[in-house]
């Protein structure tokens, strides 16, 4: 079996056989346990391609540049990388539009507008898990869903099927993982014991800012592009959820499954290196 020299960087649930699939915390044997925070783990010149999606906007803006010089660095000559990110600009004019509707008057939208204002600040604010965004889809009636669907598409279907049974802090994590919560706990009353309840509130949300949750920065198809060729990248082009100059990439399903994007709200974009 020819080796795979295609790198899907922070996959998630998302991968797929043929690729090298990272992610900072996998319980998938088919997915490699990488803090990519760190850099990629590979040789100079060793990938032909290098995909990541919603990944970039966990980073801050320095940590961004670091990751997709490391792309760089890993792609071969000729070698593709594809990002994909929220879009910031069609979230912005959607906002407009949607502020426009609510200001005249028009009730109706005022779901969708306080979507919108969730997308704009809560995944970039938040302090605990889910945040307002999840608080928000379990309280939404189903004659409003179809908004937030057209918004985010099979997340919040995953979303509102889920049904836990035990608390979500033990949902899908691995053994290190549980170790590590049970020592932040204990460590969170120590911090009590020693300094007060509100300084344990504040350690908590300090070790939840610092989890990989949050959001950090937004791109645009200027920014992204201008990150890119910062980088050392050419031939920018932004791209359709299943339009790719990746060999055969519809067959890996990684931005649309059964015909459907899977993150409707996005911004695709891909460069190659010279």
């Amino acid at each position: 079996m020819v080796e795979s020299r295609m790198i899907n960087i922070g996959c998630g649930a998302v991968h797929h056989p043929e690729w090298i699939n990272l992610d900072v915390h996998s319980t998938d044997p088919h997915v490699l346990n990488v803090d990519i925070s760190g850099g990629l783990p590979f040789p100079s010149g060793f990938a032909a391609a290098c995909y990541s999606s919603h990944v970039l906007e966990h980073f801050d803006v320095d940590g961004a540049r670091h990751l997709v010089t490391e792309c760089f660095r890993v792609l071969r000559r000729g070698g593709v990388i594809r990002l994909v990110v929220p879009d910031l600009e069609m979230l912005a004019r959607e906002y407009l539009k949607t502020l426009d509707a609510v200001v005249s008057d028009d009730s109706t939208g005022e779901s969708d507008y306080d979507w919108l204002m969730l997308e704009l600040f809560d995944q970039t604010v938040r302090d605990f898990s889910g945040g307002r965004m999840a608080r928000f889809l379990a309280g939404l009636a189903e004659n409003n869903r179809a908004f937030v669907r057209a918004r985010i598409g099979a997340e919040a279907e995953k979303f509102w099927l889920s049904q836990p049974t035990v608390p979500a802090i033990f949902i899908g994590k691995s053994p290190s993982r549980l170790i590590r919560r049970g020592r932040e706990l204990l460590a969170g009353w120590l911090v009590r014991l020693i300094a007060g309840k509100a300084a344990q509130i504040s350690f908590h949300k300090g070790l939840f800012r610092d989890s990989g949750e949050v959001h950090q920065w937004m791109y645009d198809r200027f920014s992204l592009k201008r990150l890119l060729e910062q980088a050392g990248f050419v031939n920018v082009k932004i791209c359709s959820a299943g339009e790719s100059r990746i060999p055969e990439y519809g067959k890996y399903a990684l931005d649309v499954s059964d015909g459907k994007a899977r993150k409707p709200d996005s911004l695709y974009i891909e460069s190659s290196k010279p």
